[in-house]
């Protein structure tokens, strides 16, 4: 006797208290699973996709990079597209605007030690240029005039802007600020009264791009006019938020650069931007262009913006002070409040050394992991805690926390460490080395098998790839004190001859100021 056929919402009505009580459990993968299985099972689009969202999100719940987090993102896209076919632009934005959320979660990118887009950037997102609704929302909207040629009459009017984060602006800020041929005024979007209320919201950002939101947009338009029309350039920190903010505006004749850094690249933003009206994108590191650009195709079109690399300004020399005695067996990882500076492969160095000489020690600098904000950030954080616990009793170990004095801190380093899975540039690496600690950087896993990455942006003997590696060339260098003060030595020549900010800002004046202005020495 055959069974009876379940109908699909009443099978799902059981599985999804199951797949809770799964997750409750201690199983949240297989609570997922029993989703995803079901969602393979069912033809209608809109369930789904929200089969798929669901058994997503219960592991991103539980810290966990999701098995089937592609399959999940592109089904929300095929109900936004499906949307956008019948016409209804605002509920296919919204739509669009809930898969990229999904898509680029940050439990899969920046809170754990891998991120399915640097293992394949094409192929993660995919089917976000294959999107009939995201493609709306990147439509070129260009600009009604070019940019303008910088005035020789006058000092170029230069707008530095920021959303709540300036921390790599401040050598820039007061070098233009004291420049004979720039006026400078800084705009922070977070702080100002009139901005801050309109510069959030990635969805009426997407749906302002798409044409609606018709209140919004004469609202930004004239917040943000006033600044445009003032100045000459507009250089934008940070592709994300405030960036997207900016474009939604025609600049007019108002040139605009903005500089990516990294973390932009693993988020939502720069697949939402309207590159048309961006001049130049600059980034710190070639690297991360290469990943960019790999993930948003449209960078390297005809119409897109120029594509330079800058690394970040840096003021180096007054790292360079006298090493305590201790530094030599002294190693030092400056900034641990990111999963992705991966600590706890510091700690693995360590116990490697310690097997051969128990005078060497750690110096962990900087605030801890902030447990909030992830439930993977706390599984991390308490395995580290389990790490240090008997380290730091015995003295291996010693936490400074945040500081004000880094230099100050760096005089006790004798080998400063990059532990980190992916970095920009890693400035914290780079004042060690100016400080004269031998420099000892892991091959960043996110880069580690690309064209472009730490083995291509640091002498090659600073990088290896293993712990024991770490460890060997430590020992090595600090086998006797003339080795490595030597090798400290030659480290602080490169970093200096090569970071140091009255190197790198000839490249930011050529930049922000245009070729026929003066670059002073």
């Amino acid at each position: 006797m055959p069974l009876p056929r379940i109908p699909a919402e009443q099978l799902i009505g059981l599985a999804r208290p199951v797949s809770s009580g799964l997750a409750r459990a201690g199983a949240p993968v297989l609570g997922a699973r029993l989703l995803n299985v079901l969602a393979h099972r069912v033809p209608e689009r809109r369930l789904k996709a929200d089969l798929l969202a669901e058994a997503a999100e219960l592991e991103l719940s539980h810290g966990l990079t999701p098995r089937r987090l592609r399959a999940a993102y592109a089904a929300e896209l095929a109900c936004a597209d499906a949307l956008s076919k019948q016409g209804n632009k605002a509920a296919a934005t919204a739509s669009a605007a809930k898969a990229l959320m999904l898509a680029f979660h940050r439990v899969p990118h920046l809170d754990g030690l891998t991120s399915p887009l640097a293992e394949d950037p094409r192929g993660f997102t995919a089917a976000l240029h294959r999107s009939r609704a995201l493609r709306a929302v990147t439509k070129p909207r260009g600009r009604t005039e070019p940019a303008a040629p910088s005035p020789a009459d006058r000092p170029l009017r230069l707008l530095i802007v920021n959303r709540a984060n300036a921390n790599f602006l401040p050598l820039i800020t007061d070098w233009y600020e004291r420049h004979p041929d720039v006026e400078v005024r800084t705009l922070d979007l977070a702080a100002d009264p009139d901005l801050a209320p309109l510069a959030k919201g990635l969805g009426r950002i997407m749906a302002r791009a798409v044409g609606s939101q018709a209140a919004y947009g004469r609202a930004v338009e004239q917040a943000l006019r006033p600044h445009l029309d003032w100045a000459d350039t507009v250089f934008v920190d940070w592709c994300s938020l405030g960036a997207a903010f900016v474009t939604l505006v025609d600049p007019g004749t108002t040139r605009v650069i903005v500089r990516l850094h990294s973390f932009e690249a693993f988020s939502y933003w720069p697949h939402i931007m309207d590159f048309s009206r961006v001049d130049d994108l600059v980034f710190v590191g070639t690297h991360v262009r290469d990943l960019t650009t790999a993930a948003v195709p449209r960078l390297l079109a005809e119409d897109a913006p120029r594509l330079s690399v800058i690394p970040n300004a840096m003021e180096l020399f007054s790292y360079r002070r006298p090493k305590h005695p201790d530094a030599r067996f002294t190693l030092g990882l400056v900034g641990i409040g990111q999963i992705a500076k991966d600590p706890r492969w510091a700690v693995e160095v360590l116990r490697l050394l310690r097997r051969h000489d128990d005078r060497y020690r750690l110096l962990l600098v900087g605030g801890d992991l902030n447990t909030e904000s992830s439930p993977a950030v706390r599984l991390y954080h308490d395995r580290l805690e389990r790490d240090l616990a008997k380290l730091e009793l015995s003295g291996a170990v010693r936490r400074v926390g945040q500081t004000d004095d880094v230099p100050g801190v760096l005089e006790e380093i004798g080998t400063i460490l990059s532990t980190s899975v992916r970095e920009s540039f890693h400035c914290a690496l780079v004042e060690g080395a100016a400080s004269g600690a031998v420099p000892v950087v892991r091959d960043w896993p996110f880069f580690a098998d690309a064209d472009n990455g730490a083995r291509t942006l640091f002498p090659p003997e600073w990088v290896v790839g293993t712990p024991e590696e770490a460890a060997r060339r430590i020992l090595e260098v600090t086998a006797t004190e003339e080795t490595w003060l030597k090798a400290g030595e030659a480290a602080a020549e490169h970093a200096l001859s090569r970071w140091d900010w009255t190197v790198v800002r000839g490249d930011v004046d050529r930049l922000l100021l245009g070729g026929h202005r003066n670059v002073r020495p």
